[in-house]
């Protein structure tokens, strides 16, 4: 099968994504970083009466219009307490920040611009406009107002702006369900002492935490054993539990026991396409069974970890709704590399900030093979060498991906 391009493998991919479609409704406290499913609006004023902006004492402008002067205390206005009465000529009001304005008073004057003369009188220094200090009924947003729109993705603020317009609850679209399944005779799940031949299910681990960052929810499917039957009910499961996307890792290239592609095919599976001209990450395999996609990523960790970042991670931000980020980042190489053939490289690479050139400097690591899961932990960046580059040299600009997860 011919390799298709890496550019033509993520456009393919992602061309025709969209959130899923199911919503649920949570506590605000649980919305944080998730996909509004509609606008959401006020159902109060906010704030719902005049308060001040400062710790000093209610007036009424006209009356301090020349200072010094002396005002007689009637009461003190505090959040949670407000002042009952109503504020005449000559008469001042002790008042908090945040607490309400008392009727009759148009006007704070900040403590530091007073000086008290008994329990009973205050002197006021220095004059004040009307409307001085006070923070007007509305100022932050009026009942029917749009707090949050569909689609956006509730940060910390946004989410503590919905709570204060009388939100407790919010609908919002459904995490995507990502089933992941570790193909392979050789693996033991973590913390099993691996037997002769065998290695632990390492990958996983990996890709549950990058699924997570992406706004989706794990669905483990555990350890699938080299056997046809094991797959299909592997696919079964996934599709029964309801799964958005089924991932599965190792057995996608063309061995003997690499058996995930013809047993999907045979069960029903559509393939878009099958080995990508990339490196690492050549076996990549993507389909779709009805609407659950499936994504049959390499086995070695690199090649596993890096396919996860470049097509998995944009598919499940697309399936919960969270808006299309550009990858790629200008830097300069830190080092010379090599002409590069027909497939594009993804080299892990450190990056760092330099303070003379004000640019970032990218440097790949030494050490590049696929299987090197302890290169790939050491990565902060994937360095993006296009195919048929030519060689460069240090200084160079060059283009990279960060590793985020």
């Amino acid at each position: 099968m011919t390799l298709l391009p890496f550019e033509d493998a993520r456009a393919r991919l992602l061309s025709d994504v969209h959130p899923v479609a199911a919503t649920e409704r949570v506590s605000i406290l649980r919305a944080t970083g998730r996909v509004l499913a509609g606008d959401v609006g006020a159902l109060r004023t906010q704030p719902s009466f005049d308060a001040s902006a400062m710790d000093g004492y209610a007036v009424r402008a006209e009356d301090v219009a020349d200072c010094p002067i002396d005002l007689v205390l009637i009461g003190e206005s505090a959040a949670g307490r407000a002042f009952e009465g109503a504020l005449r000529t000559g008469q001042a009001v002790r008042i908090f920040t945040g607490a309400p304005i008392p009727a009759g008073a148009d006007a704070v004057v900040i403590q530091e611009n007073t000086t008290g003369i008994d329990q009973d009188r205050v002197r006021i220094l220095q004059s004040i406009l009307h409307g001085g200090h006070v923070r007007l009924a509305g100022n932050d947003f009026s009942a029917g107002a749009v707090l949050a729109t569909k689609g956006a993705r509730l940060g910390a603020g946004s989410a503590a702006l919905i709570a204060s317009g009388g939100h407790a609850e919010v609908e919002i679209v459904r995490r995507p369900r990502v089933a992941v399944a570790a193909t392979g005779d050789e693996l033991v799940p973590p913390g099993t002492l691996p037997g002769p031949s065998q290695i632990i299910a390492c990958n996983g681990i990996a890709l549950a935490g990058i699924i997570e960052a992406a706004g989706g929810e794990v669905l483990d499917l555990g350890i699938v054993r080299d056997k046809d039957e094991e797959l299909v009910r592997c696919l079964a499961r996934a599709e029964a539990e309801g799964a958005d996307v089924l991932v599965t890792i190792g057995g996608a290239s063309v061995g003997d026991y690499d058996l995930v592609g013809p047993v999907m095919r045979r069960e029903g599976v559509s393939l878009d396409f099958w080995k990508v001209a990339m490196r690492p990450g050549k076996p990549l395999m993507a389909g779709r069974k009805g609407d659950m996609r499936v994504l049959g990523l390499p086995g070695n960790p690199a090649s596993c970890l890096v396919t996860a970042e470049l097509f998995l991670k944009p598919l499940v931000e697309r399936l919960a709704g969270r808006p299309a980020q550009r990858l790629e980042r200008k830097g300069f190489l830190g080092t010379a590399v090599k002409a590069n053939d027909h497939r594009t490289d993804f080299l892990r690479a450190t990056v760092h900030y330099d303070a003379d050139t004000h640019g970032t400097i990218v440097t790949p690591l030494p050490r590049q093979d696929s299987s090197l899961l302890s290169v790939f932990a050491q990565a902060d960046a994937l360095l993006i060498r296009p195919a048929h580059a030519p060689a460069a040299v240090a200084g160079e600009e060059c283009l990279f991906i960060p590793l985020t997860t």
